[in-house]
């Protein structure tokens, strides 16, 4: 296990670098430049290039890249239209566009993509596995049919479209729940839940289509195992057969998708926050494209990246939990 989790954590840490590096080099492919952006169409050539010092865009690129990583281990200092300005690590650089702190900026946006993104995972692996296992032990059934085909539906569905059609019911001509915003669950948890209701239903629906027919498929060719007739030969009850047996086996390729929607999911849903205007990580690093924000874009490339690598490992960790015949080395 020591062995496999070093092996990963380097293969992570390489990961990391080379996105970061190509992310770097691919913001300067843009023939358009940050400072043109801040400017204004009527800047001269000379308050162009003056901006671009100010935001270190004039150095060479492996110069910039070094100080992009120096700040992140042991902070940097930041020249800010000639004022020094000390970026504790692990400094990320300060926005061009609002000249705040890109950490700031992280902190604030990532509790909103977070909230979306757990209760939504609790909708969509509940009603997608749970819709799934039933159709699965019931196959052939109208249930069964009305299951898959309801699947089918939210799998055909946009996000913007049930988002707009729930706004459209629930808020703006019901009244039943209000507007879509992010409280602090620390400050008020039924004002936190009733402000991400609609984003978790939103994004739990059109999600729980995939994991309602891959657990149905999953639950089927398990059942056929010669494990799960060997344990009805035996005369175990079919709850027993079923819960202990099947659903263990039936569970292990779920956890792997699972895992790994969970760390694109945690890098932003851009979608899902633009359509319920809040301000995640998915929409602030949509914004900084726009904006050649360099240093946000950075920022929220490397955390998406740094979310995806982590839940690989843990996915891969979980295996010899889930399944004992999976061994780790």
């Amino acid at each position: 296990m020591l062995r496999f989790l070093i092996k990963r954590l380097l293969l992570a840490s390489t990961t990391l670098v080379a996105i970061s590096i190509v992310t770097f080099l691919l913001f300067f492919a843009v023939p358009s430049s940050p400072a043109w952006v801040m400017c204004g169409r009527n800047c001269s050539p000379e308050r162009i290039a003056q901006v671009e010092k100010s935001l270190g865009l004039d150095q060479p690129l492996p110069v910039q890249y070094t100080e992009f990583v120096k700040g992140i281990f042991v902070g940097r200092t930041i020249d800010d239209a000639g004022t020094l300005r000390e970026c504790d690590a692990p400094c990320l650089g300060y926005s061009f566009r609002s000249k705040e702190p890109v950490t700031d900026t992280i902190s604030r946006s990532l509790p909103v993509t977070v909230s979306i993104v757990v209760g939504a995972m609790v909708v969509f692996l509940t009603v997608g596995i749970g819709l799934g296992m039933l159709a699965a032990l019931k196959k052939g059934t109208v249930f069964d049919r009305a299951a898959i085909g309801a699947s089918v539906g939210f799998a055909s569905t946009q996000t913007y479209t049930l988002g707009g059609v729930l706004l459209l019911v629930f808020v703006y001509s019901t009244g039943l729940l209000p507007n879509p915003h992010y409280t602090p669950i620390t400050q008020d948890p039924l004002d936190w839940a009733a402000g991400m209701l609609l984003p978790w239903i939103t994004l739990g629906l059109i999600n729980s289509a995939l994991y309602a027919r891959l657990s149905r498929a999953q639950m089927i060719e398990t059942l056929q195992e010669d494990f799960v007739r060997t344990a009805r030969a035996k005369g175990l009850p079919a709850r027993v057969v079923t819960r202990r047996h099947a659903l263990r086996a039936a569970i292990t390729p779920i956890v792997t998708i699972a895992g790994v929607d969970l760390g694109g999911y945690l890098g932003g849903v851009v979608i899902t926050e633009s359509v319920f205007s809040l301000n995640g990580i998915g929409r602030e690093a949509a914004d900084a494209v726009a904006d050649l924000n360099l240093p946000l874009v950075m920022a929220t490339v490397l955390l998406a990246a740094f979310f995806i690598v982590t839940m690989n490992i843990i996915v891969d960790m979980l295996y010899a939990v889930i399944d004992p015949r999976v061994r780790l080395g």
